[in-house]
């Protein structure tokens, strides 16, 4: 064998096995949030972040958190491994919280689950899990939340988008959607946004909810909601479950992936349940045991604090209440300030129709801004929100609704 000159086997040995690895570009968030950070403007704004913010513009804690947080403090609870599939207790009371208590699958045990790390974690393993089972490609709406289509791509899913919103008219593209359901091969994944659709903030009405599932039922399609912003969207719960609950009485065996971020504040606790409705309860165990089979060499098992927070809160009446009442609370002051924003713009002098911003629901605004108009507002007025116009209402507050407004006008007239 051909001898390696010293100085080549020397340049071996020394070289990085890192030295190819390119930096990877910022995530559009991060990149924002950094962008803001370094900007010294004294009246700076930034309306980019998902997040919680009360009308100082502060992060939010729920009381009755803190109050579970002192009762688990009590308890003196140990630090052990949650199993696979999480605290079962935490996972029975998510399960009725979305579905129902009363609902039928759930009286017959058909809805099984499995605790998640939030929406993201349990997203990654419905995608993992349909891909081992067969399945090729999901369709998601066009727009959806950013992180759905890469999430399901490193699934090993094709994602494949049917039509939902119509940027020209700032409103639901409904019949193009129906036509896309329509053309969508049978069997195939639909993902549909429970409520609050993220980031138009566009929902369908009952209605044409109703005619989603009719069309889903008759293509033999199979939905996937995901349910991020239940009670935060509306300030009902109940209401804001409709969709699901119209679809599992209407007989459809749907699945669902459930977010405890957002209604609950619990953000850095990564808090969210899995599940599916079974045609029977041994069809449902038998799906869960697959699920397992995937989080055991991904993530083993779950974290267990904002589980408990959320156990705590959901089995006490008293808590239950408490936290629909301060949810509501968070859910109203982000529509009121929808309404301040519509109405700040109008006294701003603009002549273009708002009604979208009051129409829409949930965290985000679409404001119909172009990706020029939102770098614009960013450099002349300091206003950070992100590259497709979508505004985070719960940065907005009693004191800089004006400021946003009128930098909008400034950049949209």
């Amino acid at each position: 064998r051909k001898a390696v000159p010293g100085a080549a086997r020397r340049a071996m040995s020394t070289a990085s096995p890192w030295a190819n690895f390119e930096m990877a570009p910022l995530d559009p968030i991060v990149g924002l949030n950094e962008s803001f950070a370094a900007d010294d403007f004294p009246q700076k704004v930034i309306v980019g972040v998902g997040a919680y913010r009360d009308d100082a513009g502060k992060p939010y804690v729920l009381p009755c958190v803190r109050k579970a947080e002192q009762i688990m403090m009590d308890q003196k609870l140990d630090m052990e491994y949650a199993g696979i599939a999480g605290d079962p207790k935490f996972v029975d009371l998510a399960l009725k919280f979305v579905y129902g208590a009363d609902a039928t699958p759930i009286q017959e045990n058909r809805v099984q689950g499995v605790q998640a790390l939030s929406g993201t974690g349990g997203l990654r393993v419905f995608g993992e899990l349909m891909r081992k089972h067969g399945h090729k490609h999901i369709y998601v709406p066009n727009p959806t939340w950013g992180n759905h289509n890469a999430i399901f791509t490193n699934s090993g899913l094709e994602v494949r988008k049917y039509r939902y919103y119509d940027a020209a008219s700032s409103d639901l593209e409904f019949d193009n959607m129906m036509k896309d359901f329509k053309d969508m091969p049978e069997g195939s994944i639909v993902l549909l946004h429970a409520c609050a659709h993220n980031p138009t903030g566009m929902d369908p009405t009952m209605e044409q909810w109703k005619e989603i599932s009719d069309t889903v039922k008759n293509q033999k399609l199979i939905p996937f909601f995901d349910c991020a912003y239940q009670g935060f969207a509306s300030g009902d719960a109940v209401k804001d479950a409709a969709a699901v609950r119209m679809f599992v009485e209407d007989g459809h065996l749907i699945s669902m992936v459930q977010s405890f971020s957002k209604n609950f504040g619990l953000y850095g606790q990564r808090v969210g349940a899995l599940s599916v409705v079974g045609a029977n309860e041994d069809e449902a165990k038998r799906v869960v045991s697959q699920m397992k089979m995937v989080i055991r060499p991904m993530y083993s098992n779950p974290p267990r604090h904002g589980a408990r927070l959320v156990t705590t809160i959901l089995q006490d009446e008293q808590l239950t209440a408490q936290f629909l009442e301060e949810c509501k609370g968070m859910a109203d002051r982000i529509n009121t300030m929808r309404t301040s924003l519509h109405d700040a713009l109008e006294k701003a002098g603009s002549t273009k129709n708002w009604d979208h911003i009051t129409k829409q629901i949930g965290m985000f605004a679409y404001s119909g801004l172009t990706k020029d108009q939102v770098m614009q507002m960013r450099d002349v007025h300091h206003v950070y929100c992100t590259a497709d116009g979508r505004i985070s209402m719960a940065g907005v507050t009693s004191g800089n609704v004006d400021y946003i407004a009128n930098a909008i006008h400034d950049v949209s007239k």
